[in-house]
């Protein structure tokens, strides 16, 4: 069995395949010891030496876009229509609209978006994001593993964010706030505005970007 790709795209798991590669004890834990391992080695690569424009390591600013973060339309600008109503989520990195500087110079810049239904979400959540397109840093606040997965959740029926190093899980429908696993906190959150179909951040950062200290 090919080894998992932590940094693949964020996508739904074929869950019968899941299940069928689980149900030897052995070969679960063979899975589980080498989906830890590349995450938490893909979490360590150090800031992308090869972006050395001004600017490009830092963190999002109010009006920025969001631009693709890989595939074949990588760099190209996500508009309100490009994303498909209930997930996947897309990976983005913020672009300067000024200077055309993408701020990758950084891991901590990279964002999942998802478009959900407003009525999903909680109060806070729909506070920032008002037409139900949220956007969550995808560096896991438990070991600072990249959160690649969307599945279903361990403990319920919905689609959830999920981190493949140690199995945590946060409900993007309500402030990326943790439902399983062992991440201390919720991921940070990245306030957007949606007019005439384009998205741009409103806000910097709410909450603290990366890995717990200590």
């Amino acid at each position: 069995m090919p080894e998992p790709n932590p940094n693949a795209s964020i996508e739904q798991i074929d869950q019968s395949s899941a299940a069928g590669a689980c149900s030897d004890p052995t070969r679960r834990a063979v899975l589980l010891t080498a989906l830890a391992g590349c995450a938490c080695l893909a979490a360590i690569e150090p800031t992308l030496a090869e972006d050395e424009q001004p600017g490009a390591s830092e963190r999002p600013q109010k009006a920025d876009v969001l631009v693709r973060a890989e595939g074949d339309k990588a760099g190209e600008v996500i508009k309100a229509d490009d994303l498909t109503l209930g997930g996947p989520p897309v990976r983005a990195w913020p672009k300067d609209p000024k200077t055309s500087v993408v701020r990758k110079g950084s891991r901590l810049n990279e964002v999942a978006l998802i478009k959900l239904d407003p009525n999903e979400l909680d109060e806070t959540t729909r506070a920032r994001f008002p037409d139900g397109i949220v956007c969550y840093s995808i560096i896991c606040s438990h070991a600072g593993c990249p959160i690649t997965a969307w599945v279903k959740e361990e403990q319920g029926d919905k689609n959830v964010l999920k981190c493949m190093c140690h199995n945590s899980e946060f409900d993007p429908r309500q402030n990326a706030q943790v439902v399983f696993g062992p991440a201390p906190r919720r991921v940070a959150a990245l306030p957007l505005t949606v007019a005439d179909g384009a998205i741009s951040v409103a806000a910097p950062f709410v909450g603290k970007v990366g890995a717990q200290q200590g």
